[in-house]
């Protein structure tokens, strides 16, 4: 999708001759086209919507905060300074450091290097869809923030940047700037099951293989889906602290141990799913802006951890709080270059509500959380779209307002399916929270081949409701939709009896389901369809293209497999 999107870049033909324009990925971009000034509806009208186009098309892989990442390369000193000789043969200009530093602002120009070269982006800023944190970078070298965004290590985009270049910087000072070597923010990141599907490195986003996410009910924590925006970090339990603030009793401090020992311990089996899940689904229709998720970005899991309602209540919380207050953000200890965190709030009647389940969490299915999932201590919403439930949790905010991070006014929102990237208001469309009803075929997959001779065709799949809704009904149809069977549901592990209902608001897990049908007499191909039913008799939408949106979320129309007969060979 990059690619396609860089060479639009080239094609559109409205470039300066004599100053070419970059947008570093400097920091979290929030999804924001246009300002209204009026130098910038000057050149929307001049150029067109193509750019914008092209601009949003970068906008992709976590959570669309990227915007024109490119390729993080660490050069070595000769091959760099191989490449300022070439400059300067060509002609280009040379600047030192200290020239380039002083070109750090809108007035004096803003200036970048990157691998010896110097960029003038003076000209982009007003139209960087991240606002003005392109100026984070203002005076230095991109590499550091290139690093952090890895996902567009690729090579054409070194191509088009060439382009934009306005000289080269001195040999000294390349040659100061090479010997501190950027690290790679990614090192220390964990090992993961090499079973996992990866949808992006770097930062790391990958989901099981179907057909294992439901061989158990509890999803083993190694093959859990990973959804990751930034770097994991590497937290000291020992030193851990976490803060809660916005109360009328100051500022609550508590160290994992206190977090474990002062509050009574609560256990939930709960079901996460990423707002993005099958958005593969959205892309056969029109392409979208965001990791090419299958149908394995939800797993269960029994979680562990303080509520979070008992911690509020000793930090102050009461009855005068709720008069003002409305949310609870959260922040994590997962940062970008600059510092900014990771962030998401949650409605504060979800937070206190005695029948919320909300934890504050240190155990994923009896033992300490990983690394990828949030350890020492994440927010557990059931119910509630995986993004809300932060990890690597550093702080909680009682608050009047929402959280104003970039995934929660300008991400994980649902929009019409007339809205594209030129007419998107991201404060027209609430923040994700509750998700709608899902279910989809795990087996047998797409393409599969079933013998004849086996009479029998077995399929397997999940189903979930945001919001604590129980799932009551899982439709299945052998013909494309056309007649249908009722699944068997189950909310154990196979060998366990049924298990009753949750109490009305709490069905926070899935339910596995299973049918097993007699294969049609002449049929050569089946499209199995799946579609599920919960207990506010809330169904999926039979097609995709009704739900189509720009950041390709809430994806759950029926679910749809086609398998091919395979007749048995004649015996001699």
């Amino acid at each position: 999708m990059l690619l396609r999107c860089c060479h639009n870049l080239t094609r559109l033909g409205c470039l300066n001759t004599q100053r070419h324009q970059v947008a570093p990925a400097v920091a979290l971009c929030a999804v924001r086209l246009w300002s209204s000034s009026e130098g910038q509806r000057s050149y929307q009208r001049a150029h067109g919507p193509s750019w914008r186009h092209a601009l949003a098309g970068l906008l992709a892989g976590t959570g669309a905060v990227l915007a024109y990442g490119l390729h993080h390369h660490k050069a070595e000193q000769a091959d760099a300074i191989k490449v300022q000789t070439i400059e300067k043969t060509s002609g280009l200009p040379v600047f030192t450091q200290e020239e380039v530093t002083s070109h750090r602002s809108l007035e004096d120009g803003v200036w970048v290097t990157y691998r010896g070269a110097v960029y003038d982006i003076t000209d982009f800023v007003a139209m960087h869809p991240g606002g003005d944190k392109i100026l984070l970078a203002a005076g230095g070298d991109l590499e550091p923030f290139w690093a952090l965004y890895a996902v567009h290590n690729q090579e054409h985009v070194l191509e088009i940047l060439s382009e934009y270049k306005v000289g080269v910087l001195s040999a000294e000072d390349l040659k100061k700037q090479q010997t501190v070597k950027s690290s790679d923010p990614y090192s220390s990141d964990p090992k993961r099951h090499p079973v996992l599907r990866i949808n992006s490195q770097k930062p790391f986003n990958a989901e099981p293989p179907p057909e294992l996410l439901t061989d158990s009910y509890i999803t083993p924590s190694a093959i859990f889906f990973k959804r990751n925006h930034l770097p994991v970090p590497q937290v000291d339990p020992a030193s851990y602290r976490l803060h809660v603030e916005g109360l009328p009793g100051g500022v609550l401090t508590l160290s994992l141990e206190e977090l474990k020992t002062r509050f009574p311990k609560h256990t939930i089996t709960a079901t996460l799913q990423c707002a993005g899940n099958r958005r593969s689904e959205m892309n056969q229709v029109k392409q979208v802006k965001g990791l090419n998720w299958g149908i394995a970005a939800i797993s269960n899991a029994t979680w562990s951890g303080a509520r979070l309602r008992d911690v509020l209540l000793a930090a102050g919380y009461g009855p005068d709080v709720a008069k003002w207050a409305c949310h609870v953000q959260f922040e994590g200890l997962d940062k970008d270059v600059t510092g900014t965190t990771y962030g998401s709030s949650i409605p504060l009647n979800k937070a206190v509500n005695e029948e919320g389940d909300v934890l504050l969490a240190y155990e994923m299915n009896g033992e300490d959380l990983p690394a990828d999932h949030g350890y020492p201590v994440r927010v557990l919403v059931p119910g509630t779209v995986g993004a809300r439930n932060v990890k690597w949790l550093g702080k909680i905010i009682v608050s009047a307002e929402e959280s104003n991070s970039h995934w929660q006014q300008n991400d994980y929102k649902g929009f019409s399916p007339g809205t594209d990237w030129d007419t998107v208001d991201f404060k027209s469309a609430p923040a994700i929270q509750e998700l709608p009803i899902q279910s989809a075929i795990t087996t047998p997959a797409d393409g599969a081949v079933v013998n004849r001779s086996g009479e029998e065709v077995t399929v397997k799949g999940y189903a979930w409701s945001g919001g604590g809704r129980e799932v009551v009904r899982v439709d299945v149809s052998l013909d494309g939709g056309k007649t249908w069977q009722v699944a068997q549901l189950r909310s154990t592990e196979k060998e366990q009896a049924p298990k009753p209902s949750p109490p009305p608001g709490r069905a926070w897990a899935w339910k596995l389901w299973e049918l097993t049908a007699p294969l049609p007499p002449e049929a050569q191909e089946l499209e199995i369809v799946c579609k599920a039913v919960d207990n506010s008799y809330n169904m999926q939408p039979d097609t995709v293209p009704p739900i189509w949106n720009l950041r390709g979320v809430l994806s759950n129309a029926w679910h749809r497999v086609k398998v091919n007969i395979r007749e048995d060979e004649s015996e001699e």
